[in-house]
């Protein structure tokens, strides 16, 4: 079920009156129902599916269980945990990762002469939000190992943080010690909470619905023909796909969120306007947070994070940017864009800067930026927007064919939309909507945060009828991220 479609239109609502009206009085009851709606919800795409999420669930329960009981035995604790990634990283590897494995060997031996595609071929069907939840449990195994957590032994509870609709399918990816503990104790509804829910909701549907989707034709139109644009087509479609993608996931971020406010549950942010970036440092601090700390918890810091050599920090970072492009998809496009992040990331660390602007935001003191800011905002957006031709194109050929082209073919030529509206209409948008996130740019989670009731009631209004301008229910796009 798709946040922006008709069907979520109805569904929301009459969950959220059920949730406090008719079930409100019992937690345990409560959760039921949240997992009976949170099941509904993703078996609306395949039911089939749903015995996936619920086997992920009934593992990590008991393992969790298991690595508690023998959390004085390492060695028995650590085959545990063994267990419980062996499960999930299994069943990841073979829904997400069996074609693109598959299709390797083949090439593999195509180049070498040999056809044996006619004999042996693979396609498995991608379950949506796996990578997601997958990684959701095993971080409850990994706290429980490390000791910074003790298991649920309420199962509906632990079923219910599995599963919990809002951000089941993309995140953000939680860690038990914040959503179980949420989802096991009793909630109550509170009007500034529902109403800081709606107002983020509101705005991750513009997001979605007013950037991504307005600008995913001209995206999929350039990168489709990039062979017969110029260079200054190419340069403007991977930059309309940074704020495509952006809309996109952080909209989608932004729903799920104000989402889980309405059943009284607070995620965590999980986009901080990464566009603000300074250096690419600064980016994964803001950028896709939930998956960044969940990498650098589980992944980083085990393997010596920076408190070893320069050399063995450089390589955990090289290792960290590789797993995070693998995990986004099965392609080498994604592996060579975490490879690239991994180079553009590299430099800032060796010069200690890597977490120079972890507190603080472009412009701190003042309106607006100071030049030099807008320097490292410009350059840091022009890496992290050249990384993407990897991660938009379907292959590396295309990719490198398409920087191919802008090197080769700097000419400019004034595009035209696929559909034959006016381009400027869509600049001016972009400028208005990159002006307005600079204003609101110290807190993520209140994005009409102005004073002026007047002004609010402006912005709530010109919102929806934007976006009651743009939707089309019959061409609703997917959200990006549910490929992953």
């Amino acid at each position: 079920m798709l946040f922006n479609s008709i069907e979520f239109l109805f569904f929301l609502p009459l969950v959220f009156g059920l949730y406090w009206f008719v079930f409100k009085q019992n937690v345990r009851v409560q959760n039921i129902f949240l997992i009976f709606a949170s099941y509904l919800f993703y078996g609306w795409w395949d039911w089939r599916f749903l015995l996936l999420i619920f086997l992920s669930t009934l593992v990590d329960f008991f393992v969790g269980q298991r690595i508690y009981k023998n959390i004085d035995d390492r060695k028995k604790a650590r085959y545990w945990l063994w267990a419980s990634m062996a499960f999930n990283i299994g069943m990841l590897g073979f829904f997400k990762y069996s074609n693109f494995f598959v299709d390797s060997f083949i090439d593999m031996f195509h180049a070498i002469g040999y056809d044996i595609k006619s004999t042996w071929t693979l396609k498995v069907i991608l379950p949506v939000g796996i990578s997601f939840y997958t990684f959701q449990t095993m971080s409850y195994s990994f706290d429980i190992y490390y000791k910074k957590l003790t298991p649920s032994k309420n199962f509906i509870a632990f079923t219910a943080f599995v599963s919990f609709f809002p951000q089941l399918v993309a995140g953000p990816i939680e860690r038990a010690s914040n959503l179980l503990s949420q989802i096991i104790n009793r909630r109550s509804f509170s009007y500034v909470q529902a109403s800081g829910g709606i107002k983020l909701i509101l705005w991750g549907l513009f997001k979605k619905m007013v950037i991504a989707d307005s600008l995913a034709p001209i995206v999929d139109d350039i990168f489709a023909n990039y062979g017969t644009y110029p260079a200054s087509t190419l340069i403007l479609g991977v930059c309309l796909f940074s704020f495509q993608v952006y809309g996109d996931f952080s909209g989608y971020s932004d729903i799920a969120i104000g989402t889980a406010k309405l059943f009284g549950i607070e995620l965590m942010s999980n986009f901080k306007f990464p566009n603000f970036s300074r250096n690419v440092a600064e980016y994964w601090q803001r950028w896709h947070v939930s998956l960044s700390t969940w990498f650098r918890h589980y992944l980083y810091i085990p393997m010596g994070g920076s408190r070893v050599s320069k050399a063995k920090s450089v390589r955990n970072i090289i290792v960290i940017f590789l797993v995070s492009g693998f995990w986004h998809g099965a392609n080498w496009t994604f592996i060579f864009w975490g490879g690239l992040h991994a180079l553009f990331y590299i430099p800032v660390f060796l010069m200690g800067r890597n977490r120079m602007y972890a507190n603080n935001v472009v412009g701190e003191k003042s309106l607006f930026p100071t030049p030099v800011e807008i320097l490292q905002v410009l350059l840091t957006f022009a890496l992290v927007t050249f990384s993407r031709i990897f991660f938009r194109s379907p292959s590396l050929t295309d990719s490198f064919q398409y920087m191919n082209r802008i090197a080769t073919n700097f000419t400019y030529e004034p595009y035209a939309h696929p559909m034959g509206y006016r381009m400027l209409d869509f600049y001016i948008l972009l400028a208005l909507f990159v002006v307005y996130e600079y204003l609101i740019r110290k807190d993520e989670r209140n994005p009409f945060k102005f004073k002026s009731k007047i002004v609010r009631f402006l912005l709530y209004t010109a919102v929806i009828l934007t976006m009651l301008l743009f939707f089309d229910d019959g061409v609703n796009r997917s959200f990006i991220y549910f490929q992953f």
